[in-house]
């Protein structure tokens, strides 16, 4: 398997970004006024997954999908431990002591969440990043590796709907109204779309730079895109 200078980086990236979205966001809804839409609602977690997008695509457009592969297992592998660890600590007995005692009921509010949160963010994590990188990597070998704002945004779209399709209805069907719902899937799913679009100049900069410093620009052309496979694959040809 090749060695490459950043690769490592960027999967400590996307597992950070996922730990944060997932630990630190979800423990505070924000609320807005926008122009013309009116009061809207959401979790601190959607600042974050969109980053991890991005990161995403720059794995897949550098280092092709099965290097991506490794990354999103990376992450996976670091929620579902983070998850089970923090309902041990929760589980654990408390010091009885004033502190430990005000402590306990805050911790479970905010790390406390309910399993079909959890299972919701497992699958929409899963399944949604898989998409926008298998997308990512269709798309490129489709354009020649021309367009690159098309591939990441297009890509974000697939898999940022299925992210936002999965999450909700997992964790609050038959809970929120049927309104709330499409409402937060399609608020959430504008927003992380828009901020693919707003990082779109970033992503090109480091996309162009970790080519030429890497030496390789990776297409996925006889690639299998079984995400349960971890072999190493992809052409990789030399970046100009």
């Amino acid at each position: 398997m090749q060695s490459f200078r950043y690769y490592d980086f960027f999967v400590g990236g996307v597992v950070a970004v996922l730990l944060c979205s997932n630990l630190i966001g979800p423990g505070k809804v924000c609320e807005f006024d926008f122009p013309l839409i009116g009061t809207m609602a959401f979790s601190a977690g959607n600042l974050f997954f969109p980053i991890g997008y991005i990161f995403g695509d720059v794995l897949t457009e550098v280092y092709g999908f099965a290097r991506a592969r490794r990354a999103i297992w990376a992450g996976f592998a670091a929620m579902i431990f983070a998850t089970v660890m923090t309902y041990v600590v929760l589980a654990m007995p408390v010091a009885d002591d004033p502190y430990n005692r005000v402590l306990q009921p805050a911790l479970e509010t905010v790390f406390g969440n309910t399993w079909r949160i959890v299972a919701g963010s497992i699958v929409a994590y899963w399944v949604g990043d898989f998409l926008n990188s298998i997308v990512m990597a269709k798309m490129k070998v489709w354009t020649q590796g021309k367009h690159l704002w098309s591939r990441t945004i297009g890509s974000t779209m697939v898999g940022q709907f299925a992210d936002s399709a999965l999450f909700y209805p997992i964790s609050f069907l038959g809970i929120w109204t049927t309104k709330a719902l499409v409402s937060a899937i399609l608020f959430n799913f504008v927003f992380k779309v828009l901020v693919e679009i707003v990082f779109t100049p970033v992503t090109y900069a480091v996309v162009n730079r970790l080519k030429r410093v890497e030496g390789v620009d990776t297409f996925d052309v006889d690639t299998s895109f079984n995400p349960f496979s971890l072999k190493d694959e992809g052409e990789r040809r030399s970046a100009a």
